[in-house]
Order: structure tokens, then C-alpha cells, then sequence
């Protein structure tokens, strides 16, 4: 008899398949409905901004190499995309205390505005998506997803 892991039909692998095709599709199925939905506030910023100036709100002032290695991103990529922020008037760029020849970089009261906007249009979208769920099913699929996220996030990291 082989084993179940070798054929890739074991209920382990039947798991991991299903997590694998539910995940793609909550991918595509967030972008779709971010992009879908009707109100305004879901467009005043594009995702790798709002995910910058969540970061930058939660983790305080950084520099763009800081913020490249925390966001898994290239650091040209990141630098274009804060460039295109400050000239929206969404992050400042101030002296970094410590290099002087380098700069770090912050959110503005109108990029933390539009953010917050963003994410309260957000918590409502998923608050009518989820509102058939119970309190106990929102609370572990919160926390399913944030065990989820930090696996990720680990397994992105340089080893």
C-alpha cells in the first residue's frame, strides 16, 4: 500500500488543496469587491498605498528600506510608490535622525484622513458581508486570519 502523502490525495493534501483554492479566491474576490463597490470612500486610495500609511500609522516614521524589508517589497518599488504619495500630499518626508543623509518618512493629516475613511468603508463592507455570522464565527476568522497573515509573513522574511 503507498503512502497517502506520496499520492497527494491524503486527507492532509485534500486540506491543503481546499485552503490553497479558497485563498485564491479570497484574493480575487476582495480585489473584485474593493474594486465593485459603489461608494467612494474604497477609492480614495490604492492598495499599496493604504497598506503603506496603515503601516506607517501603526508603526510610526520609517525609511523607504525599512518600509521595503517590513512590506516584503523592492526597494525602487516602494520608493515610486512613496513618491507618487508625496505628491498627493499623503506622506511627508522628513531628516532621518539618525543618518542624516537619509529620510524617513511619515504619514500627513490628509493621507491618515483618507486612510481612516478607507478603512471605516471597509469595516462596514465587512460588516454587512459577515453580518449573518455570529459574533463567535467573526471572532475566529479574525483570528484564523491574523495566525494566517503572521505564517506568511514569517515565511517571507530572509532566512
Amino acid at each position: 500500500m503507498r503512502n497517502d502523502r506520496t499520492t497527494g490525495t491524503g486527507p492532509d493534501e485534500v486540506t491543503l488543496g481546499r485552503i490553497e483554492t479558497e485563498v485564491a479566491l479570497l484574493m480575487r474576490l476582495g480585489e473584485a469587491t474593493r474594486r465593485g463597490t459603489g461608494t467612494m470612500e474604497h477609492r480614495l486610495l490604492d492598495r499599496a498605498a493604504y497598506v503603506i500609511l496603515r503601516h506607517l500609522d501603526s508603526a510610526g516614521p520609517q525609511n523607504v528600506s525599512a518600509l521595503a524589508a517590513k512590506l516584503n517589497l523592492d526597494g525602487s518599488t516602494v520608493t515610486r510608490q512613496v513618491s507618487a504619495m508625496q505628491r498627493d500630499g499623503l506622506i511627508a518626508r522628513t531628516p532621518d535622525p539618525a543618518d542624516g543623509r537619509g529620510t524617513v518618512i511619515s504619514p500627513t493629516p490628509a493621507g491618515l484622513q483618507r486612510m481612516a475613511a478607507v478603512q471605516a468603508a471597509r469595516t462596514r463592507l465587512y460588516g454587512d458581508i459577515l453580518a449573518a455570522w455570529s459574533p463567535d464565527d467573526r471572532d475566529s476568522l479574525a483570528e484564523l486570519l491574523h495566525r494566517l497573515n503572521q505564517a506568511l509573513e514569517s515565511r517571507s522574511r530572509p532566512r
